[in-house]
């Protein structure tokens, strides 16, 4: 959810009628009835409120009671964004990185993600690895993008961590170093992220910079493989056709393979 809940500075700095609008849309918006959420953080959006200009941005991108509206989202992080919120910043780098809602456009993507990291948000700085990596809206320089995979790592963000993680993996831009990159897999895997967990498998089926362990690889497997990740659902297949790391059962194995297929 990226709907942005009331803070210590919003009750310090808000009036007290704006703060009650923005603690109602709040509690609107936590039950679930984002009509009412809406219409309060609307009030205070067209007073150029930063933090409910966002709100109405993240109820119009996630369709949430309202029909899902990519143009308008741009509107409202732009006006947040130009305000210097750096969730704001993010989201609309993000939107004209995937091209949703306005012309698909790296330099500007680039542009919102450096605000934004520029702030030390963390999952901007992921972000601006991606371009600095890929060479969209910038040159490509993976100095570069390490530099700002490791700020987010740092901070505990899941992506950041995976992206430094397969850094490390890969040997790009840093010397390849397998066990390291176990190590930020893991951090990721245990946020809940399944591509994380598919490699964190992968590991610990092969013996890469730990003991090989089935039994782990089935274990990571299966939490990749819940969340839809297709080729953890393949490798659990397998897993239980093979009888490695879990009793052997045809029945698992077809469901899986399945599901991936």
């Amino acid at each position: 959810m990226k709907l942005i809940v009331l803070t210590l500075a919003l009750i310090v700095l808000s009036p007290p009628a704006a703060r009650a609008d923005f603690e109602a849309g709040e509690a609107a918006a936590r039950k679930g009835d984002y009509g009412t959420a809406y219409k309060e953080f609307m009030t205070l959006a067209v007073e150029s409120n930063i933090r409910a200009q966002h709100n109405i941005a993240v109820i119009y991108e996630q369709g949430l009671g309202r029909p899902k509206d990519f143009a308008i989202a741009v509107k409202w992080y732009t006006f947040a964004a130009r305000q210097g919120l750096a969730i704001s910043q993010n989201n609309l780098g993000e939107l004209y990185r995937s091209g949703k809602g306005v012309a698909q456009d790296y330099a500007k993507a680039f542009y919102w993600f450096s605000k934004a990291s520029n702030q030390d948000h963390a999952l901007a700085q992921k972000n601006l690895g991606d371009l600095y990596r890929k060479g969209q809206g910038v040159k490509k320089n993976r100095a570069t993008a390490l530099k700002w995979y490791r700020a987010s790592a740092e901070k505990g963000q899941p992506w950041g961590l995976l992206s430094l993680g397969r850094m490390c993996d890969q040997g790009k831009g840093i010397t390849k170093d397998k066990a390291k990159a176990f190590q930020w897999y893991q951090k990721a895997a245990e946020q809940g992220i399944p591509l994380a967990q598919n490699l964190l498998a992968n590991m610990y089926r092969r013996g890469t910079s730990v003991k090989r362990d089935d039994a782990k690889a089935v274990q990571w497997y299966s939490k990749a493989a819940e969340q839809g990740d297709a080729w953890s659902q393949f490798s659990l297949g397998r897993m239980y056709e093979q009888g490695k790391g879990v009793a052997k059962d045809y029945g698992q194995a077809l469901k899986w393979y399945r599901a991936s297929a």
